[in-house]
C-alpha cells in the first residue's frame, strides 16, 4: 500500500462525514478526466491583433495544492486512481464537511479557529481540488528541488527569524504585517511568484502590445509589467517588485527584482537586493494559463528553485476589495496591546 493509500484509509475512516464527499468525488471523476482534452497536442492559442497570444481575462489559482508539499505526500504527482481518496482526505475538506457538525448550543473550544488561522471553515474559500498542471494532479507548485521544499540557507532563515521579530510588534501599526495593514495582499497572492491562499484567488489580465496589467483580487494589486522595457533604478524598491517582460515565441517572460524592503523578507519567498524571480506565462489550452517561476537568490537560498502551477479560466467577476472600511481589526489589535501594558503595569504596583 502507497503513502497516499495509507493516509487516506487513515483518515477517511476516521471522519465519518467525509464519505459523502468522497462518494461525490468518485462519481465527479470522469468529469475531472475530461479537462485533459484541453490540452491536446498543436493547440492554437487565441491572438491579439499584433499576434501575440492573448492572456486577457479572469483566471483564478484557487486550489489545495500549495506552493511547498506536505509531509503527508512523498510525490509530486498525484495517480489519478488515488485521487479522490485523496481530496476527500486533504484538512480542508475534511474541515469543510465536519464543519456544522456542533449540537445546537454548543460552543466552539477553538482548535477549530486554530487549524483555520482564526476562520471556520464556512469563511474561506482556497478551492476544493488539486491543482491540474500539464494533465496531472499535482501535491506542490514546487518542481524543483524533488521533495517540494524551499531551500533556505542558513543566512536566509536568520535573515526571516529577525524580519519577523522586526515586524510582530505591537508597539504602533507600522509593526504589523503588511496584510494587517492592507498594504498588499496576505501570502503571497500579489507575487512574485503569484500564490494562491485562503480566499480571493482570482487576477484579471489586461494586455496591450506594450503592458501586460495583472490586477489581483486581494487588496486590488496590480503589476503594470512593461513588455520590452528596462528596469527602473535599484534604488526604486516598490511592492511586488520591479517587473519587465520580453517575448520567447509564444511564451511571456517576466523578469522581476527590487522588492520593496519590508515586502522582501516577508511570506514564503523572499529576495535580497541580489535576488530575482523569473515568470514565464503560456497559453496551455482555452481554459488554462502555464504559470511557470524559477527564484533565484544566492543570499536566501542554497539553489535556485523552480515551480510551475496553472492559471484556469473563471466566468466570475472580480469585486472591489475592502481592506480598511469597516476593518476593526488592526485598532483592536493596539489597543489590546495597550490594555495588556496597563494591566501588567497595575499588577506590578
Amino acid at each position: 500500500m502507497t503513502r497516499f493509500n495509507t493516509l487516506n484509509a487513515t483518515i477517511i475512516n476516521s471522519v465519518k462525514p467525509c464519505r459523502s464527499l468522497l462518494a461525490a468525488l468518485l462519481l465527479a471523476g470522469p468529469l475531472l478526466g475530461d479537462a485533459a482534452e484541453n490540452t491536446a497536442p498543436g493547440y492554437e492559442p487565441p491572438r491579439t491583433p499584433s499576434g501575440k497570444p492573448d492572456f486577457q481575462g479572469v483566471w483564478t489559482n484557487a486550489s489545495i495544492t500549495t506552493l511547498q508539499r506536505a509531509g503527508r505526500y512523498d510525490e509530486l504527482v498525484i495517480p489519478e486512481d488515488q485521487l479522490a481518496a485523496v481530496t476527500a482526505a486533504h484538512p480542508q475538506n475534511v474541515r469543510q464537511a465536519t464543519d456544522d457538525n456542533l449540537q445546537a448550543g454548543e460552543l466552539l473550544d477553538g482548535s477549530d479557529l486554530a487549524m483555520g488561522r482564526g476562520y471556520n471553515a464556512f469563511w474561506i474559500d482556497p478551492g476544493s481540488s488539486f491543482g491540474r498542471v500539464r494533465g496531472e494532479y499535482r501535491s506542490s507548485w514546487i518542481i524543483d528541488p524533488s521533495d517540494g521544499r524551499i531551500p533556505y540557507s542558513e543566512q536566509g532563515q536568520q535573515l526571516r527569524s529577525e524580519f519577523r521579530e522586526k515586524f510582530s510588534s505591537n508597539d504602533g501599526p507600522e509593526g504589523r504585517a503588511l496584510g494587517e495593514r492592507c498594504l498588499i495582499g496576505f501570502g503571497g497572492t500579489g507575487g512574485p511568484p503569484m500564490l494562491n491562499v485562503l480566499y480571493n484567488n482570482h487576477y484579471r489580465f489586461v494586455q496591450t502590445d506594450d503592458y501586460l496589467m495583472i490586477m489581483v483580487e486581494m487588496n486590488q494589486d496590480a503589476r503594470i509589467i512593461p513588455i520590452g522595457g528596462e528596469h527602473r533604478p535599484a534604488e526604486l524598491q516598490q511592492w511586488l517588485g520591479d517587473s519587465i517582460a520580453w517575448w520567447e515565441g509564444d511564451t511571456l517572460v517576466v523578469e522581476t527584482v527590487s522588492l520593496h524592503p519590508q515586502q522582501a523578507g516577508s511570506g514564503q519567498v523572499n529576495l535580497s537586493d541580489e535576488g530575482k524571480v523569473i515568470e514565464r506565462f503560456t497559453r496551455y489550452s482555452d481554459d488554462q494559463i502555464l504559470y511557470e517561476f524559477e527564484v533565484d537568490d544566492p543570499v536566501y537560498y542554497t539553489q535556485v528553485w523552480s515551480g510551475e502551477m496553472s492559471f484556469n479560466a473563471s466566468d466570475d467577476r472580480i469585486y472591489e476589495y475592502a481592506c480598511h472600511e469597516g476593518n476593526y481589526g488592526l485598532p483592536g489589535i493596539l489597543m489590546g496591546a495597550r490594555r495588556e501594558e496597563a494591566d501588567a503595569a497595575a499588577a506590578a504596583q
